[in-house]
């Protein structure tokens, strides 16, 4: 017996470009100007609007609205995009909005996981092997570097930075930019320390780790040219990142704790 991969209730335009093994669950819609690559899944009810380019082997749950129209109240229906990458997890009611800038893209990387209720807005860019928990909400223009991880019911103002390697508590919002390598949260906001436990599972460890020690120290007393550290892979990302315009600032450094 052949197996259909595609429900019979689902509506799929004939201009979207789907490879044939991708599966399109019960009542999906799938519009034109759709690229839909090898592998991947689009679970029941799961919407993709015009414009969206998704990569091979994304599991796209129940409920998810990918491409819907930026919310801004300035856009004019210019055709701008969604683009996905590849092993992405999407999970149900899940939305990603297409970028406002015209001729832009929101884009999420590669094995990325996405968590029940997570916004992606207009013009947003993710990296790869990001974890975004339950409802977090990612504003227009968001950059978040890879490897970051998010807690549940975060929010991030628009045109915030969250560097690679970041770890962002839950329940907070971010109104400034946060530095790579870092653990941030509290009330009011702070960079803690570095994200030893991300480093050291992604093999960034010994004088590399040290390396991002002295670092962090230097930022901290206010010296952000790095001068005078190893040129550690590391250490590059993190000068690029300063160097870069900052809308907000940078969040300041959590105090010595007292008993």
């Amino acid at each position: 017996m052949t197996e259909t991969l595609v429900h019979h209730s689902a509506n799929v335009s004939q201009d979207a470009t789907v490879d044939p093994s991708v599966r399109i669950g019960p009542g999906a819609v799938i519009e034109g100007d759709v690229h839909i690559g090898p592998g991947t899944t689009i679970g029941p009810y799961a919407i993709i609007r015009s414009f969206t380019r998704i990569g091979a082997n994304n599991l796209i749950d129940a409920h998810a609205v990918i491409g819907g129209a930026p919310q801004h109240t300035g856009y004019d229906g210019s055709e701008t995009w969604v683009t996905i990458g590849d092993n992405n997890t999407i999970r149900e009611y899940v939305t990603i909005n297409r970028a406002y800038e015209r001729e832009a893209e929101t884009r999420v990387g590669s094995n990325c996981f996405l968590m029940t209720g997570a916004h992606v807005g207009h013009d947003c860019l993710v990296g790869d092997n990001v974890i975004l928990t339950n409802n977090v909400i990612l504003g227009g223009h968001v950059e978040v570097g890879s490897h970051v991880v998010m807690g549940g019911l975060a929010g991030i103002h628009q045109f915030v930075r969250i560097g690679a390697f970041c770890m962002v508590a839950g329940h907070i919002a971010l109104r400034k930019d946060a530095l790579p390598f870092s653990v941030i949260g509290g009330t009011p906001v702070r960079h803690y320390r570095l994200n030893s436990i991300g480093l050291r599972r992604n093999g960034i460890d010994g004088d590399r780790y040290r390396a991002l020690e002295s670092a962090f120290r230097a930022i901290r007393s206010g010296d952000k040219s790095l001068e005078g550290l190893p040129d550690t892979e590391e250490i590059l990302n993190l000068r690029e990142w300063l160097a870069k315009k900052s809308k907000y600032g940078l969040y300041g450094f959590a105090g010595a704790r007292r008993s």
